[in-house]
């Protein structure tokens, strides 16, 4: 029997490892483990990044569920190996008792009824969604198989912010000109003002956020449902991006910007192109797309669109006024070697925490316990859906 696509994480920043478990993927999906480490050195990358992504080379390593390349329908097991494990050495990783304001140090410590955040920034550490990329670019296979490209970038960061508009026919460009990009912005005037900014909080001794940005193309209508509140897709994309790490906001499609807007300047038209059956949208053609392809909680066929706000990296090498936890006097917050910008990161955590989630939906709609099942169950649906 097929199960639910899922998936959890273990490990700390600084123990030997981070670990996955996917459960539910069917047999016989193609696992591309270049693909995998493609994405995981991706993550790694972008300008503002610490020393950190210099000691780490990261590989995965699979340790069950696949045969010679391709899934057996088993739980998938991985392994992200950390070189720099310390964990137990408390020279190299002391005790933290001045807590940083807008990490985890504070609200840990109080929940877990210990004045040492060691324990709890060790966990909430953005160290951890190595396991999430790796469990995405796993399930993006699903996809692959289906046509669906995911596609993730940088927008933009304080003042800076590019209006790049984003079209399928030009994915491969985009792809190739964020790639090039020291931030992972596909404009190249926005991508240098965006490494200015961050070279200058870098002297200021202060840390750089920025929006994040997800399009997936070619998914069919019906992802998703609006039968339950926990099923709608949307609810579930933005659970999955305000998991990530220093994630405050996730918006779909038009996103905020619905409110400062009437009715007739938000809804996109309907028209319908019998010579467009083919594709996606199977003929159902909207001339924008402001419901950023999910309406009612499901895909309706045109690209979904999820952009996330990541708030400033809370380590400040200048740090801020907080307290020394044992004496609650005043005392200026720890150290913690971390990064001045990580939003190029986070658009690659992104993305891959997008896939999925689409992922799960497609296999939630036509998912069984082999990929030929899927694959009849999808051809079905689609041969069926053209004859409306």
């Amino acid at each position: 029997m097929a199960r639910p696509l899922r998936y959890q994480t273990a490990g700390e920043s600084h123990g030997p490892a981070l670990v996955a478990i996917i459960d539910g993927m069917p047999s016989d999906v193609v696992i591309d483990s270049a693909r995998v480490n493609h994405e995981l050195s991706r993550r790694q990358g972008g300008y503002g990044r610490g020393a950190r992504q210099k000691m780490e080379t990261d590989v995965v390593e699979f340790l069950g569920g696949l045969r010679q390349g391709k899934t057996i329908g088993s739980p998938i097991a991985l392994r992200v190996a950390n070189k720099d494990s310390r964990i137990d050495d408390s020279v190299k990783t002391p005790s933290i008792t001045r807590p940083r304001p807008g990490h985890a140090d504070l609200a840990g410590s109080l929940k877990y009824l210990t004045p040492d955040c060691r324990s709890t920034l060790e966990r909430a550490s953005a160290r951890e969604t190595a396991a999430r990329v790796a469990a995405g670019a796993v399930a993006r296979s699903v996809l692959d198989a289906f046509g669906i490209r995911v596609f993730g970038f940088v927008r933009g960061a304080i003042d800076v912010n590019s209006t790049r508009e984003i079209h399928e026919s030009e994915l491969d460009e985009l792809v190739r000109l964020r790639d090039a990009s020291d931030v992972y912005c596909p404009d190249p005037i926005v991508d240098a003002q965006l490494v200015e900014l961050i070279h200058r909080a870098k002297v200021e001794k202060d840390t750089v956020g920025g929006w994040c940005e997800v399009h997936v193309f070619g998914c069919p209508p019906g992802l998703g449902s609006c039968m339950n509140w926990d099923d709608r897709l949307d609810a579930r994309l933005a659970f999955a991006v305000m998991g990530i790490q220093a994630f405050k906001a996730v918006e779909i499609g038009l996103g905020r910007e619905c409110a400062a807007r009437f009715g007739s300047a938000v809804h996109d038209p309907i028209t319908f192109d019998e010579a467009l059956r083919a594709q996606s949208h199977l003929g159902f053609v909207r001339p924008s797309n402001n419901a950023g392809g999910l309406e009612g909680g499901m895909t309706n066929g045109m690209p979904v669109v999820v952009r996330g706000t990541m708030k400033p990296i809370s380590t400040l090498l200048r740090g801020m006024p907080s307290v020394e936890f044992i004496t609650h006097a005043p005392a200026s917050s720890a150290y913690e070697r971390s990064d001045v910008s990580a939003v190029a990161a986070a658009s690659v955590v992104m993305e891959n925490a997008v896939a999925f989630e689409i992922a799960r939906a497609f296999l939630d709609k036509f998912g069984g316990d082999s990929m030929r099942e899927v694959r009849a169950a999808y051809d079905g649906y689609v041969l069926a859906a053209r004859a409306l």
